[in-house]
């Protein structure tokens, strides 16, 4: 139906049976997930009477309070603030940030440096006012070890003084560093509390949830954070994210977001309650999906030479699948076929660009239904070296195979 090359197609067999036991453990935990999802429903009594609209200012809006209840069940925490007027997964980490910190307070983050996106807001770079460094807050980081897990070691040097916020990152950003399992994130927040117990543990979640069987707030995170037009919005909430942890701080973010004295009463939801509770409903099932198309990825780049991280056999903890593919004329053949391959916006043909916030060229493959939905099918890269991609998404796997198999067909015949 495609054209696809016969030696790819006979690569994207064998990749499939490479896949099997990988397809059947990602099943396992799909379901455990799912009806832990189904359970944060029927707990909440979420009626249809919550899908209604509100206007102005959106109080005693029942939806968004139970909306912000099933979050905070099916990720087990204390409290969760869930609003579409969440703009991406760096607003939701900015309004934590700046919940929890004041002038003068401390932050380090363990993981090495931050997203690209967080450099500004962090004020690293020297470009952005507003930043945290604007307001009197400081910034350190410890980088992680060979083996992917936190240098404890560093970390304990550094508590000697005071840090109001130890800062994570569950997934790699545009590193290509094994993702944060829940072993590593639990040990880590273990060694937090045991050294600085009045530390605040705030985790960017973002590609993680619902990835394995437990969140980070099981562990003892105070907040975890992230967006939901990646994995807990399931492909069809629009747009929004969440906060999720401790009620104290859930309530200090929420005075962020809106005003002090006001926080979560005010908000209306202006009738994108009923895609908000089914895009939650339905994430589990959709993590799912993306994990499968970036096991079947793995395999097949494997199979035809590239180096992959991680590998189709490897333990995952986020939805996010690495590849490498050595030159830039390659990188960008693979974002366009990927484009060719998506339902949407087909026809596109991505380049790169300056985007706001990055510090080299990015190239985007996105043919999704919500502009900029990672949860879909998409991939992107800065032009720099080792020139890998960064592929995620894929809201069924049927289609996102075919997507897949379509855009290396396309850069191999381009090469």
């Amino acid at each position: 139906m495609f054209n696809i090359n016969s030696k790819i197609l006979s690569a994207s067999q064998t990749a499939m049976g490479l896949c099997r036991e990988s397809f059947e453990r990602i099943c396992e935990i799909t379901e455990y997930n799912q009806h832990k999802m189904l359970k944060a429903f029927i707990d909440s009594k979420v009626s249809e009477s919550h899908f209604a609209a509100s206007t102005g200012y959106g109080y005693s809006d029942r939806g968004r309070e139970v909306l912000d209840r099933v979050y905070a069940r099916a990720f087990e925490a204390e409290d969760a603030l869930v609003r579409h007027n969440f703009l991406s997964g760096t607003h939701c980490l900015t309004t934590a940030l700046f919940g929890v910190l004041r002038p003068g307070d401390k932050m380090l983050c363990i993981t090495g440096l931050p997203y690209d996106t967080m450099l500004d807001v962090i004020g690293i770079n020297g470009k952005s006012s507003g930043s945290l460094k604007d307001f009197g807050i400081d910034f350190e980081y410890t980088d992680l070890l060979e083996n992917g897990e936190p240098d404890y070691n560093a970390i304990k040097n550094k508590l000697k003084s005071f840090y109001k916020v130890i800062y994570m990152q569950r997934s790699r950003g545009y590193s290509l560093r094994d993702s944060l399992s829940s072993h590593v994130t639990k040990k880590s927040i273990e060694f937090i509390k045991a050294v600085s117990p009045k530390s605040i543990v705030l985790i960017d979640n973002c590609y993680g949830e619902f990835v394995e069987r437990s969140e980070p707030t099981k562990f003892g995170a105070d907040l975890i954070v992230g967006s939901l037009i990646k994995n807990p919005g399931g492909g069809i909430a629009p747009c929004g994210g969440y906060i999720a942890g401790r009620r104290s701080l859930i309530k200090e973010c929420s005075y962020r977001l809106t005003a002090p004295g006001v926080g979560r009463e005010i908000g209306a939801t202006l009738g994108h309650n009923r895609e908000m509770f089914m895009g939650a409903f339905n994430s589990p099932h959709t993590v799912g999906e993306a994990l499968k198309s970036a096991v079947f990825a793995s395999a097949l780049f494997e199979l035809l030479g590239y180096e992959v991280f991680p590998r189709y056999c490897d333990y995952r903890s986020d939805i996010v699948q690495s590849i490498k593919l050595k030159t830039p004329k390659a990188l960008i053949l693979f974002c366009q076929g990927l484009q060719m391959g998506s339902p949407v916006d087909s026809f596109v043909v991505p380049e790169p660009w300056d985007m706001p916030g990055y510090n080299d060229k990015v190239i985007m493959a996105a043919g999704t239904f919500t502009l900029g939905s990672s949860i879909e099918l998409s991939a992107d890269a800065p032009l720099r070296e080792p020139y890998a991609v960064w592929m995620q998404g894929g809201i069924n796997f049927h289609s996102a195979k075919a997507g897949i198999l379509i855009a290396v067909n396309h850069m191999l015949n381009n090469l």
